[in-house]
């Protein structure tokens, strides 16, 4: 499942921004998930940068550490409060480096 598909309401922003606590939490949040995913388990999992797109919610495109030079990009959708404010991971990238750019996917 695409990230933006019928939901696309908003352009990503253009810029990545570092990765604060707030999403390494959303990434803590979808590890197990993107580790089953992967098919693979991850010792390290650290947030780097990330760009956003508002739609019914946000939709962050997590450029994440797990290890060496190994980095994965995630595709992860925050719903709005009155929502629930759910948490969900849509898509993971795996295979990309520390000079990978974010893109929409």
């Amino acid at each position: 499942m695409s990230c933006g598909n019928e939901m696309m309401c908003g352009g990503m922003s253009d810029v990545p921004t570092e990765a604060d606590e707030k999403i390494q939490t959303i990434c803590d949040g979808v590890k197990a998930d993107a580790e089953e995913k992967a098919c693979k388990k991850y010792e390290v999992f650290k947030a780097k940068s990330y760009t956003s797109q508002v739609v019914a919610g946000t939709n962050y495109f997590i450029k994440v550490h797990v290890g060496g030079e190994d980095h994965v990009h995630l595709c992860v959708h925050v719903s709005l409060p009155h929502a629930g404010s759910v948490t969900e991971l849509h898509d993971i990238q795996p295979g990309k480096s520390h000079s990978d750019p974010i893109t929409f996917f």
